[in-house]
């Protein structure tokens, strides 16, 4: 099951401890650095920021956007799609989630859900550490005498993000309370210090990135505060019952993450990890509508205005690149036959993304690498044979060609479920013909072929959005 966890770490690290413990060195090295860096003039952010702030663009208001309850939700879409003072809530993840089940980087971690965080008992009262990590808090805690709990937005492998009271702004804020085992705590650490970096570059709020506004230690747990967002685009698919994003909303919400990211690659920083649960709407209020279609009932999102979170495991270009990386499902092939990565695996990854839009569902749908490659075999084509010559992992490989068994089960499961990329086109609109170009440019197979985000900002599927002129 898709596991829907805290502000930024969604479905749990997949990586593995080899890939934490890779990272341990770097992200000590990088902490101190953060820590000792000077405070007076650094290289002014625009100087930095590169290209893609050259494109704007107006996301156009949508139909109904005067503000209204939700009058039709059930208890917890109340609560995940209710209104706050500039955005609404992340969420946690639902018991009832009956998506794929994904493996755990750490073991004897069990599952957690939203469910299992806040006790609504005595208000006010101390806090003390469960047996698993976690601060174990109480409704009315007040943290660094400013940030007051007021409910549990989720619960994930890293911790549990719960929605506060800013005391001394007035404003509703999500704070990250990163469970205090070392390992976890250094992961805090790298994320911090990528945020702080992230705000000094983005100091006027250009791109979709996720504010960090606060961090502060909380009974030895390391606790960020971050700006309140709503649903994550994963979690809204699964409210609304998997149906899929339309092209229009898949063009406004692509635009904005891959300025985001591209700004992240022209200051050096690879994400690592985007994936759905990492991209939440800045507010996911909806109004519910009549889809002929599907004879159902469907939320439609009144904007579509989103950003980028999770920067735990993000890596800058002089740090290890060699560690595996990514989310399995959004994981690029040159990380699964263990070639080295760079930025270009972050633009797989959002292909990947895209296409989930478009489809409603995972397009890689595995738990298992050289199935993986099957998979994208199937929808994308052979694997260049110069890839496959130059893995170290020799056992996918068989006379030149990927060694997989045809006459298997699971082969007939890949025939059955995965059809070649532009097949899955629905309606072959002149507007879907552009996206699933966009998609197959950045699903090539070489990273020396696959198109830079820079470059996907210009492709012909934006243009509307390049043609509108600036909200005032």
């Amino acid at each position: 099951m898709k596991e829907e966890p805290l502000v930024g770490q969604a479905r749990a690290m997949q990586c593995g401890n080899k890939r934490l413990q890779s990272g341990m060195k770097k992200v000590k090295k990088r902490w101190k650095s953060f820590l000792n860096r000077p405070t007076g003039d650094q290289t002014a952010p625009s100087q930095r920021r590169g290209v893609a702030e050259d494109i704007t663009v107006s996301i156009a208001k949508s139909d109904g956007d005067d503000p209204k309850t939700d009058v039709h939700a059930d208890r917890k879409t109340r609560r995940f799609n209710q209104r706050t003072p500039d955005s609404s809530i992340e969420t946690g993840n639902s018991p009832d989630d009956n998506s794929l089940q994904l493996e755990c980087a750490f073991p004897g971690v069990k599952a957690v859900t939203a469910d299992d965080g806040v006790k609504k008992s005595v208000i006010g009262k101390s806090c003390e550490d469960n047996g698993e990590g976690h601060l174990d808090y109480r409704i009315g805690l007040v943290m660094k005498e400013r940030y007051e709990v007021v409910s549990t937005l989720g619960v994930g492998a890293f911790g549990k993000v719960v929605e506060c009271i800013d005391r001394d702004k007035k404003d509703h804020v999500a704070v990250k309370i990163v469970r205090n085992p070392e390992c976890f705590r250094e992961v805090a650490r790298s994320e911090i210090a990528v945020l702080e970096d992230i705000n000094i570059l983005d100091d006027d709020n250009r791109f979709s990135c996720v504010r960090m506004l606060d961090w502060f230690e909380h009974n030895d747990h390391i606790c960020i505060v971050f700006e309140l967002l709503g649903l994550s685009t994963f979690e809204f698919l699964r409210q609304n019952k998997f149906l899929p994003y339309n092209v229009e909303q898949i063009r406004h919400m692509a635009f904005q993450i891959f300025r985001a990211v591209c700004f992240l690659h022209r200051n050096k920083l690879t994400h690592t990890d985007l994936k759905p649960e990492n991209i939440l709407f800045v507010c996911s209020d909806y109004d519910l509508e009549y889809n002929d279609v599907m004879k159902c009932e469907e939320k439609k999102l009144r904007r579509c205005d989103v950003k980028v979170v999770d920067f735990g495991t993000a890596k800058f270009d002089h740090e290890d690149h060699e560690s595996e990386v990514s989310t399995r499902h959004y994981r690029a092939p040159e990380v699964i036959l263990g070639l080295g990565w760079n930025q270009s695996c972050d633009v797989w990854s959002l292909g990947c993304v895209l296409m989930e839009f478009y489809l409603g569902r995972t397009l890689f749908q595995t738990h298992d690498s050289k199935e993986h490659l099957a998979m994208m075999e199937k929808i994308l084509g052979p694997i260049p044979p110069h890839l496959l010559k130059q893995t170290r992992k020799q056992h996918y490989v068989h006379n030149g060609r990927l060694n997989w068994d045809e006459t298997s089960s699971t082969d007939e499961y890949i025939w059955k479920h995965c059809i070649p990329l532009k097949q899955s086109m629905c309606k072959k609109s002149e507007e879907e013909s552009k996206l699933f170009d966009l998609i197959g440019s950045m699903l090539e197979y070489d990273v020396y072929r696959r198109i830079t985000l820079e470059e996907a900002l210009w492709h012909p599927f934006f243009s509307p959005l390049r043609m509108q002129k600036p909200r005032s």
